[in-house]
């Protein structure tokens, strides 16, 4: 059983000027050398221009695993180097989509972080990856990686273990919410949330209602 570890730690290396909205991004995430600090809100040394969308106490880092881009080096034929898809975490041996939603991890001696939330792919994500149709591409596949809430800070760097030291009992992981979601679902991260067993970011209960009204529950 592969060991579960972290493959790179990236941060901002440039922004880039963007179409979007803001006129600028900070997507440009590449792997940095030796210890850096977790703080609350991310990386130090990090930027995320659009904190709107991305970023806050939530979304503080964004974590992939190499399955998930190995998966998509075979679609594109092309490398992919940690931080290519705006990740701050390139991880192995360990899922992100595959994670439940409100798991935590142990990440080197003393960073703890939470699984809260799928990535949703935007036109930003398009034009940094220059794919064809790629936002439809990534949701289709569902292999979206996850944001994480920092609960405890530290240093991390790459080669650090991960260690998995709480499990949700609901199961439902961020790939069952970002490309399945069922009122099934949704009432069991609801039920966990309110029982206290995980702690649901204020936007889950927008897509709660948006579920409902769309499935006429």
């Amino acid at each position: 059983m592969e060991t579960a570890s972290v493959l790179a730690v990236c941060r901002v290396h440039q922004l880039l000027s963007d179409e979007g909205s803001m006129g600028v991004t900070a997507i440009d995430k590449r792997a940095v050398e030796g210890p850096v600090r977790v703080h609350k809100l991310g990386l130090h040394g990090d930027i995320q221009a659009n904190r709107v969308h991305h970023g806050g106490v939530d979304q503080a880092l964004y974590a992939y695993s190499q399955d998930d881009a190995d998966y998509w080096v075979g679609e594109l034929q092309r490398e992919l180097p940690p931080g290519v898809f705006g990740e701050n975490l390139r991880v192995a041996g360990i899922g992100t989509t595959t994670a439940v939603i409100g798991e935590r991890w142990k990440i080197g001696l003393d960073v703890e972080v939470e699984v809260t939330s799928p990535r949703v792919p935007c036109a930003t994500f398009q034009r940094r990856m220059d794919e064809a149709r790629w936002v439809k591409r990534f949701t289709e596949a569902g292999r979206v990686g996850t944001y994480l809430r920092v609960i405890k800070t530290g240093t991390i760097q790459a080669g650090d273990h991960i260690h998995r030291v709480f499990v949700p009992t609901h199961g439902v992981t961020i790939g069952n919410w970002f490309s399945a979601p069922t009122i099934e679902v949704m009432d069991a991260l609801r039920d966990a949330d309110a029982d206290g067993e995980i702690r649901l970011q204020p936007e889950y209960h927008d897509e709660f209602e948006k579920l409902q009204r769309r499935l006429g529950a």
